[in-house]
């Protein structure tokens, strides 16, 4: 079913990408895009892989013990596809395959079918600018399947643009209809087990944020958002051990939880050749955890269409008001977990990435049709490594391939 989705929507997508490119004409929506022909009836278009592995040594899925190895292979890709000179359509599809030796733990059959899965995913959003009040809507739906989980979203947004160009203010609002498969350890799979009271979880959020251009320097933005979440918020197949028995019981957490980020941006402009990019950001829910992230990344600029970024981030959190390592919760408690993503700890992210974007482009060819070209805009390529001081390790390589299909 999920291949055959993913088949779909790629023709559904090659066949819309055909019919814009003939039948509409705009001016395009990216100045990096800038060439020397006509861009009328651009249609910008990424392709994304990542490559991720992690290891660590406290599943939740035995308990907060045992291996965390996991692998995933991510294919994605971005299309802008303009409808005319104030409308375009913009579409964020693709799919992962993963592979997990702590989930493979489900079940006590080894290379069980929980071991690996595969989602698929779409979004589409359709935006509209209305030049006279220098603002603009969105409308947004979509959704992901997987062997234990669908989920679907909507959402809506708005911006306004200052006279003077200089600030924007957006408002956005988002909602998840998501609903579980509900798979269990195996050895609990037996009448007397407390399962889940429901199988839905549904989150919904309010973000709030302006930037603004303080001088020819800096620019700086601050947002806020508020999220709450109903319904199924633990894992089904996470197991909790006790220090009364022996026998583990499903986790369990409440059915309500808000969540209050707050950040605060900061780009400074030293030079046509190095740009420092800032962030901090606070992070309170209902749960139990205050968290404070903060990174810095400098942007080194060698020539006009090269850039080359290092970036470093660290994050601090505390643990949920339910958290207990394997064999510390006591069976009085009414709420239970031994996630780590959930127990006290700091991590440390850093990498480096590289951007190259010629003026006319890396390359040309024609794609479709003689009468359009289609350019090879823009690679990107990302390394990231991560350290958690509970031990988990990981690391992600990920490529953005940029074209653009454009008139004569």
């Amino acid at each position: 079913l999920q291949l055959i989705t993913i088949l779909c929507l790629y023709f559904l997508l090659t066949k819309a990408w055909g019919q814009s490119l003939n039948t509409q004409s705009t001016d395009t929506q990216n100045a990096n895009d800038s060439v020397s022909e006509d861009q009328s009836a651009t249609v910008d278009v990424n392709f994304l892989f990542g490559y991720y592995d992690q290891d660590g040594n406290h599943s939740a899925v035995t308990g907060g013990i045992e291996t965390e190895e996991l692998t995933d292979y991510d294919f994605r890709f971005l299309i802008n596809i303009p409808l005319d000179s104030v409308r375009w359509l913009n579409i964020d599809a693709g799919f992962n395959y993963y592979s997990s030796a702590s989930t493979d733990n489900i079940d006590t059959k080894v290379s069980s079918a929980s071991s690996e899965d595969l989602r698929s995913k779409f979004y589409f959003t359709y935006t509209k600018f209305q030049p006279k009040s220098r603002s603009s809507y969105s409308l947004g739906w979509g959704g992901s399947v997987e062997s234990d989980y669908i989920s679907t979203s909507i959402s809506a947004a708005w911006n306004s643009t200052s006279k003077d160009g200089n600030g924007q203010l957006n408002i956005g609002v988002r909602a998840f209809f998501d609903n579980w498969v509900l798979i269990i350890p195996e050895e609990l799979r037996k009448p007397e087990t407390e399962l889940p009271g429901t199988d839905k979880r549904r989150s919904y959020s309010l973000a709030i944020s302006y930037q603004q251009v303080i001088n020819t320097r800096l620019q700086a933005s601050i947002a806020g958002e508020l999220i709450y979440q109903n319904g199924l918020l633990s894992t089904p197949f996470h197991r909790v051990f006790f220090v009364e028995q022996d026998t583990a019981k499903i986790e369990k957490l409440p059915s309500d939880r808000f969540k209050v980020p707050l950040s605060l941006r900061l780009n400074y402009f030293i030079g046509d050749f190095l740009v420092l990019r800032s962030f901090f950001r606070y992070y309170r829910d209902s749960f139990g955890i205050d968290a404070i992230t903060a990174s810095l990344e400098p942007r080194f600029k060698p020539n006009p269409f090269f850039t080359v970024y290092p970036f470093y981030r660290y994050h601090f959190q505390t643990k949920v008001d339910y958290f207990e390592p394997f064999k510390q919760h006591r069976l009085t408690a009414k709420y239970y977990t031994s996630d780590y993503d959930l127990s006290r700890f700091e991590s440390h992210t850093f990498g480096l990435g590289l951007h190259w974007s010629p003026l006319y482009g890396i390359g040309r060819f024609r794609l479709f049709s003689k009468k359009r070209i289609t350019i090879f805009r823009s690679i990107d390529l990302r390394y990231t490594h991560y350290r958690r001081s509970d031990g988990l390790i990981a690391n992600l390589i990920g490529f953005d391939f940029g074209f653009s299909k454009m008139g004569k």
